[in-house]
């Protein structure tokens, strides 16, 4: 068996022995490389294939983007004289973009070729970042940011679908590990990259300067980039894509609303999300018995798959938890700027991005469980440090509680993205990581919607008994972060039920696919 068939060939292996009338015709049907010579050198040394390697500066690059405005705020209300709640849509509203489009890529990736989905993701991108730049006003700039975020819904499911199809299983923990590395070191750089540029340019440079990158990257790709996977011809259901748009958009929209004063109105968008999210999947549950669904829910019939999913989702919202708390402990009661706060917490990312290749190398020879299980452990350790934050907790205690949970994530995220879509068929691997990204924009939102709602209840809870506003928020942070170490003992509980790596035969065989 040569390394290019490994993958395919394992496959088809465990369905063979699930199902003795298994042809070889049928093996050829569902095989998702269609230039297995051009892969073959790379694989047969144990390089990471070069079109993962583009894909992976591609996403660098979008994801970077993602959370370049956290710092350019109050230079854009100030520019285009709106609100901070008006200027919040920016971020909101890219935000529902990826929610409402990122269902849809599962149906779109087996629709497409690799090089039309990369060059559709990366059109939309450049079309974005470059009518930003040259946005007169807000409603221009937002226009652009949703046109932005199409782009980048469609690249992060396309990374990971292409991953799957051509790295061989002994091989995919260390190429996902230097995955994490570019979608850990991107977010972590994004707050001090943009602190950098707005100390010497306009808000437009956050967009000038990341034009010429992306189109850069976009060129070389498509040059160098090869088609991977077959295509298959499939109608749309307009009414799932509307549903999915609504339902899921109206979740994360719901749950951004808890920030405000109006909890009622956040509640009712919120079950409105959730009712038609129910209506989709009854949907998608009725179109798979012709086969023919927007996002195949039979992927989360594979055990292993289901529970990283839960624990994926669970260990995002302790993360995205931290990431809207420390900013404001730190310039809102420290009295840091954006520059600082961002210097300050970029260790963390970095040391989560660069020990990525080890974690993954570590994954390919131990399994997942001796990195996984220690991971999760270290997540809750380190958030029951942050809810002992004061007003006088040094700087480096800070650094090393952060790097201690990103560096935990690390060792969290790559084996459980690795056993997850290695537990589903290939011809379900792009639903399959359209449902995680799904995930992730979900539980981003319910994490921020979390922290910020206990934050603030209990801030205002204590000032309205005479408590001064710096304490009284204090104090709320310090409860948002018990929270978080409570949701982190979860993440422990689910980390035992991973096994050291995904069983595809058994799992595969059990489902009679």
């Amino acid at each position: 068996m040569t390394t290019t068939s490994y993958e395919t060939e394992s496959w088809e292996t465990s369905r063979v022995r699930a199902n003795p009338n298994h042809s070889d015709r049928s093996a050829v049907s569902i095989s998702q490389v269609d230039s297995p010579a051009k892969l073959e050198p790379e694989k047969a040394t144990g390089r990471t294939p070069a079109v993962v390697r583009l894909l992976v500066l591609a996403t660098f690059v979008v994801i970077l983007n993602e959370t370049i405005l956290i710092n350019a705020i109050p230079r854009l209300m100030s520019a285009l004289s709106i609100t901070e709640q008006t200027a919040q849509w920016l971020s909101t509203a890219f935000m529902l973009t990826m929610a409402a489009v990122i269902p849809i890529t599962g149906w779109f990736l087996q629709r497409v070729t690799t090089r039309t989905a990369y060059a559709t993701a990366m059109g939309l991108f450049l079309a974005g970042t470059a009518l930003a730049a040259v946005s007169p006003t807000f409603e221009v700039l937002l226009g652009a940011r949703i046109v932005q975020a199409s782009g980048t819904a469609v690249m992060m499911p396309l990374l990971m679908t292409t991953l799957m199809q051509v790295v061989p299983e002994r091989d995919r923990g260390r190429v996902m590990g230097n995955v994490t590395l570019a979608i850990s070191v991107a977010p972590a750089m994004g707050p001090a990259v943009s602190g950098l540029i707005l100390q010497v340019g306009s808000w437009r440079m956050l967009f000038v300067v990341v034009l010429p990158i992306a189109a850069l990257i976009a060129w070389g790709g498509l040059r160098k980039l090869k088609n991977v996977s077959e295509t298959k011809a499939s109608t749309i259901d307009w009414f799932s894509v509307v549903t999915a748009a609504a339902g899921f958009g109206g979740l994360v929209y719901g749950l951004s609303r808890f920030e405000g004063n109006n909890l009622g109105l956040a509640v009712g968008i919120t079950a409105a999300g959730l009712i038609t999210i129910a209506i989709f999947v009854l949907r998608q549950m009725s179109l798979q018995k012709r086969d023919i669904p927007l996002l195949d829910l039979r992927t989360l019939r594979f055990r292993t798959y289901t529970v990283s999913l839960i624990l994926m989702s669970v260990a995002f919202m302790a993360m995205l938890g931290s990431m809207i708390l420390l900013p404001l402990y730190l310039q809102n009661l420290r009295g840091l700027d954006e520059l600082q706060s961002g210097l300050l917490v970029m260790p963390g990312g970095l040391a989560m991005g660069l020990l990525g290749p080890t974690v993954g190398r570590m994954f390919d020879k131990f399994g997942g469980r001796v990195l996984v299980i220690p991971g999760a452990i270290g997540i809750s350790l380190s958030l029951a440090g942050f809810t002992q934050i004061s007003m006088t907790m040094p700087f480096w205690q800070l650094l090393g509680l952060h790097a201690l949970l990103m560096i935990s994530l690390a060792a969290l995220f790559t084996p459980v993205f690795t056993l997850g879509l290695g537990a589903v068929p290939p011809h379900l691997y792009s639903h399959g990581s359209s449902i995680l990204s799904t995930l992730q924009q979900v539980a981003a939102a319910f994490g921020t919607a979390l922290v910020v709602t206990v934050m603030s209840a209990r801030s205002d809870a204590l000032e309205a008994t005479g408590v001064t506003a710096t304490i009284a928020q204090l104090d709320g942070m310090r409860l948002a972060f018990i929270i978080g170490a409570v949701l982190s003992i979860a993440v422990v509980i689910t980390a035992l039920l991973l096994p050291a790596r995904a069983d595809n035969a058994g799992e595969f065989g059990g489902h009679g696919h």
